[in-house]
């Protein structure tokens, strides 16, 4: 059994939540530290603690979930994009962020620094299962 998160806590009402939308496996409200208005997280209501480790049924689910749930941001804000960010490390309940944008501008910076090409080669190499 997962650690008793507080989205198990949302889920069984013991803390409220700004609710966007649910069905009988999933919910979706706003985040407490938004990043935009708007700013959603869309949980599986069973818990787990990683999003990959979820078998590939309540997997696909949740994503059909966030489809609906971009959707209905988009919709409702009339934002440009629906920008979906899984992190996985902030609550061990695995969560996706939904945040409705209008430009790059809006969104927090992701860049890293440039890489060097052997370096990526070598990266590359090691992920094909080669040395």
């Amino acid at each position: 059994m997962a650690a008793d998160t507080i989205f198990a806590k949302i889920v069984r009402g013991e803390i409220p939540c700004h609710k966007v939308w649910e069905d009988d496996r999933h919910l979706a409200f706003l985040d407490i530290r938004p990043l935009r208005p708007g700013h959603t997280l869309v949980i599986p209501k069973v818990a787990g603690d990683y999003l990959f480790d979820m078998d590939p049924e309540a997997y696909g689910a949740l994503t059909q979930a966030v489809r609906t749930v971009a959707r209905l941001l988009k919709e409702r804000t009339g934002c440009q994009r629906v920008v979906e960010v899984v992190l996985g490390y902030e609550v061990p309940h695995a969560h996706v962020h939904l945040i409705p944008t209008n430009s790059m501008a809006e969104i927090p910076s992701l860049a890293g620094t440039p890489a060097d090409q052997a370096e990526l080669a070598k990266v590359a190499a090691r992920l094909r299962g080669g040395t």
